[in-house]
């Protein structure tokens, strides 16, 4: 498949996308690019909350160079865990090679004044969601097995991440077409068994799909037992579309109907019109990059960043790599490390920049690879801080806290919440 921009003369092609005006982007002569940003940390220091609104990171466990002593918390109210899993037996497990790990997030978060979350699930942790809530006592054993580890550990709060409920996700996920009401039958019985921890729940952009097959017309009764989700709002685009658009848009309406995936404006829509308030609903954003070469070819992706090397194993369900096993990813930190923006965020020299006026997203090109890379940068999460300010959402959550750079996306999103 053929990716063209056709405002853009420098390249042969133009974006089968959601996209309105995309228009080059201007900047200041370029900083030398730097050789090495490899540590994409921060000073920590205390936390400063916005209005009372949400802000959340989730930390990943498994970077052996970003370990807990690495988080800046500044900026964040939330901090999730990332992650635990159901296991086969029904009760949570985390598996991590130094088991002192969670003990030094949650004391970590407290002395940052920053409420800790552990998150279950996952994109390859969901296997036994659905075994392990299908039935009542199966779901007492479950709840009560996260109960007792978040009040071992000092944790403030639970997330659920079950990616996704009726679904296979990953591809070999225990499922059932009651998935969805034993999910709230769940979050019914957790609520009650921890009644003070808080409650949330990371979503797709549309509502969770329900034994019809369709995603649920009313989701009421889950928003009486969570305080708020995080509607992923990422991955709207990759190697599985079919067309190759923004990884995170803020709005699709401009693309023709056939090419909308969704978007946070979507989003938002879908969950208040099946009844979850818009004061619980978060949006979750991403310092992760979609880069894809212009001749598209979902066996050949560009190579990720050093924190998403090539798969050269079968995934949780036994499947071996597709195409090179690239990712194709990069944390917005790896965008300064490979030479496509400076770090103060603007396109470097030799790169051609423009911007998607309709998603309110970033591209970047590498003339010289025909590598095209769909980010986010401080302009485009201060428009997503608008729209969660405009619309009266709960706040954002960021995936994840080492993919910033600086603090730069979490002090644009925080600012414009303000």
């Amino acid at each position: 498949m053929l990716i063209a921009l056709s405002l853009l003369s420098a390249l042969p092609l133009a974006l089968a996308a959601p996209t309105c005006t995309l228009k080059t982007s201007s900047y200041a002569a370029p900083a030398p690019t730097p050789s090495s940003v490899s540590t994409p940390t921060n000073p920590s220091s205390g936390n400063t909350t916005t209005n009372g609104m949400i802000s959340m990171a989730w930390y990943a466990d498994w970077h052996t160079n970003f370990t807990v002593s690495d988080i800046s918390w500044a900026g964040y109210t939330h901090m999730a865990f990332f992650t635990a899993q159901p296991s086969s037996s029904g009760t949570v497990e985390v598996l991590i090679s130094d088991p002192t790990m969670v003990d030094q997030f949650t004391a970590a978060a407290k002395t940052n004044n920053v409420k800790s979350l552990l998150t279950i699930g996952g994109w390859d942790g969901s296997l036994y969601w659905s075994s392990s809530v299908a039935t009542a006592q199966n779901r007492s054993t479950f709840a009560n097995s996260i109960a007792q580890y978040a009040q071992a550990h000092g944790f403030d709060g639970l997330d659920f991440d079950w990616e996704y409920p009726a679904k296979s996700g990953v591809g070999c996920n225990t499922m059932s077409p009651q998935d969805s009401d034993n999910f709230l039958s769940f979050m019914q019985e957790m609520r009650q068994i921890a009644p003070n921890l808080t409650l949330s729940a990371a979503t797709s952009i549309v509502p969770w799909v329900g034994s019809t097959g369709s995603p649920l017309t009313d989701v009421s009764k889950y928003a009486s037992s969570l305080d708020w989700i995080e509607v992923m709002n990422y991955d709207v685009y990759g190697d599985f579309s079919s067309v190759t658009g923004p990884n995170s848009p803020l709005n699709d309406t401009c693309a023709s109907s056939t090419d909308q995936q969704g978007s946070a404006v979507s989003a938002i829509a879908a969950w208040t019109k099946a009844g979850f308030p818009a004061n619980k609903l978060s949006t979750a954003v991403t310092g992760n990059s979609l880069n894809l070469y212009t001749t598209f070819d979902k066996t050949n992706i560009p190579i990720g960043d050093s924190w998403s090397p090539p798969s050269t194993t079968a995934d949780v369900c036994g499947n071996p790599p597709v195409g090179n096993g690239n990712t194709g990813i990069y944390n917005f930190w790896a965008l300064i490390e490979g030479g496509f923006i400076t770090q103060n965020g603007t396109v470097a020299s030799g790169m051609v920049g423009m911007f998607d006026e309709c998603s309110q997203t970033p591209f970047v090109y590498n003339p010289s690879t025909s590598v095209l890379v769909s980010y986010d940068d401080p302009q485009s999460f201060t428009a997503k801080g608008q729209l969660i300010k405009q619309a009266g959402l709960a706040g954002f959550a960021m995936y994840e806290a080492g993919g910033d750079y600086k603090g730069m996306l979490v002090q644009a999103i925080n600012s414009a919440m303000a």
